[in-house]
C-alpha cells in the first residue's frame, strides 16, 4: 500500500511539473518573474557588439528581479574604448542605482578571470557580472566550474556577459541569447521600456529554445511580454566620452 501511495505522489509531481514547464514555455513569467536561479552562473551571449548594452540590460534586470544586489561589474579597460562608459541615466531607468552598483576595470582577461575568481566567493554580494568580448578562451570549462562551484557556495549569482561571442561549452547553469528590441511607444510617441529579445539557448534540468520579446517594468521588478515597434535603451554613453579622462572608480587588480 506505501509503495502505491508513494507512486501516485511521485506521478502526481511529475504532472505538476509538466504543467508549469508547458506555462513557463509559453510565457517569460516562470523562467524569469524572480530572475536567474541565485548562487549559480549563468551565461549571457551577444552575438553583435551593438547589443552589448541591451546583454548588460538584461543582466541588470535579472539581478534586480531576484533582489540579488549589490551588483559588481567587472570589465576590462578595452570595454571603455568598444562599449563606451556605463551610462548613469541608463542604468537608473532600469532601476539599479549608485548605491547598489560597484564597478572594477582590471587590464586584461587574465586579471578579469582572477577578479571574478575572487568576487564569486564574496557572500557580500548579490550578483557579479563578468563583461567579456570576442571569444575570450580564459572562461573555458575549467574556469567556469571554478565559477560555478563559487557562487555555490557563496550564494552570489554570477553572470557571465559575453559580448560578440559565439555560445561555447560551460559550467553555467542556464545559457542566453540576447539583442535588442523595439519597445512599445507611450503616450505621445514617448520612448516606451527597454525591451529584449531572448533566447533560452541552455538550461540544466530543463528545455531550452524557448524564444521571447519581453520587456522590463522598473517599477515591479518583472519582465512581462510586449509587441513590436518603439525605442531602444541605450547603457553606455557616447563611445567618445571614454577618450577623456576616467570617472573616479573603484578598480581590481
Amino acid at each position: 500500500m506505501s509503495e502505491s501511495v508513494a507512486l501516485i505522489a511521485r506521478l502526481r509531481r511529475l504532472a505538476a511539473g509538466t504543467g508549469l514547464m508547458q506555462a513557463a514555455a509559453g510565457s517569460p513569467d516562470g523562467w524569469l518573474r524572480r530572475g536567474l536561479g541565485r548562487g549559480q552562473l549563468h551565461d549571457i551571449y551577444t552575438t553583435e557588439t551593438g547589443d552589448g548594452a541591451s546583454g548588460a540590460g538584461f543582466g541588470i534586470a535579472t539581478a534586480i528581479a531576484a533582489r540579488a544586489l549589490p551588483l559588481f561589474w567587472l570589465r576590462v579597460e578595452a570595454a571603455e574604448r568598444v562599449q563606451g562608459r556605463l551610462h548613469a541615466g541608463g542604468l537608473a531607468e532600469l532601476g539599479l542605482g549608485a548605491d547598489s552598483l560597484v564597478l572594477g576595470i582590471v587590464a586584461d582577461e587574465a586579471a578579469l578571470l582572477r577578479a571574478a575568481a575572487d568576487a564569486a566567493r564574496c557572500p557580500g554580494l548579490g550578483t557579479l557580472l563578468i563583461e567579456s568580448h570576442g571569444p575570450a578562451p580564459g572562461l573555458d570549462l575549467t574556469a567556469t566550474r571554478r565559477l560555478m562551484l563559487a557562487a555555490e557556495g557563496s550564494g552570489v549569482t554570477v553572470l557571465s556577459l559575453r559580448i560578440d561571442a559565439t555560445p561555447t561549452a560551460s559550467a553555467a547553469a542556464t545559457r542566453w541569447g540576447v539583442a535588442s528590441a523595439p519597445s512599445a511607444a507611450l503616450a505621445a510617441e514617448a520612448p516606451g521600456p527597454p525591451a529584449f529579445d531572448v533566447e533560452c539557448l541552455r538550461r540544466r534540468g530543463g528545455p531550452a529554445g524557448t524564444r521571447w520579446r519581453v520587456e522590463w517594468d522598473r517599477h515591479a521588478k518583472s519582465f512581462r511580454s510586449t509587441p513590436l515597434s518603439g525605442a531602444d535603451l541605450s547603457l553606455a554613453a557616447d563611445r567618445a566620452a571614454a577618450r577623456h579622462a576616467a570617472a573616479p572608480v573603484r578598480r581590481t587588480g
